[in-house]
């Protein structure tokens, strides 16, 4: 791998497993709909946005194009204030393995360290971590107009430490996420399986298996 100067890291699935919590969530409004949401229709909405995430799930149940703008709105805000109360309750016991240890060392070693995430509540989760500080940025769903595979929310990390693209590593664990490190013309690093994930130049089970 070449030398980088800058690693960049999304959130669910990577730093923390929230992504149960956004499952649950998302379950639960799916019921009130009149339809089931299993963990397998779920692989879907990993890495898009809020709004991308309910109109895939209203197309699983069958139900696109059938609610106004306002209506949308509505059921977005209260999958989110499930998922909210899920959240606070999460601490340091439910990050991943070797992810806090891997930021503090790349950190001793003069590597910039960013957090590119979709989830607009990136800021309530680092808190409950108590890992904000490791990060030199945070990019996260409140700055980002556009979504991966979107380049936007990468790009825009490297743009606030004047780092080129070229000289970043980005960590991620579903395709849209590799894609738009791709389209941002930096290495990505699959926290997954080579069958599930493509595109990666390396791939790690977790962030405990990455060797620098």
């Amino acid at each position: 791998m070449k030398p980088y100067e800058m690693a960049i890291f999304d959130l669910d699935g990577v730093i923390v497993d929230t992504a149960k919590y956004h499952y649950l969530a998302w379950k639960e409004l799916a019921g009130r709909l009149g339809f089931g949401f299993t963990p397998e229709q779920n692989e879907r909405l990993k890495g898009v946005s809020r709004m991308r995430s309910l109109e895939i799930l209203l197309e699983t149940g069958g139900l696109s194009g059938r609610f106004s703008e306002k209506q949308m709105d509505a059921f977005a805000a209260e999958k989110n204030g499930r998922y909210i109360g899920y959240i606070q309750k999460i601490d340091q016991s439910e990050m991943l393995p070797g992810s806090r240890e891997l930021l503090i060392r790349m950190r001793g070693r003069g590597i910039k360290t960013g957090l590119g995430s979709a989830s607009k509540n990136t800021p309530l989760i680092l808190e409950r971590l108590g890992i904000t500080r490791l990060f030199d940025v945070i990019i996260d769903g409140n700055r980002t107009t556009k979504a991966k595979p979107d380049p936007e929310v990468f790009l825009l990390a490297a743009e606030e430490l004047h780092i080129p693209p070229g000289g970043c590593i980005v960590f991620e664990d579903a395709q849209a996420g590799i894609d738009a490190a791709l389209a941002a013309g930096m290495t990505p690093i699959g926290v997954g399986r080579a069958d599930v994930l493509t595109g990666a130049e390396l791939y790690i089970g977790d962030l405990s298996q990455f060797e620098f």
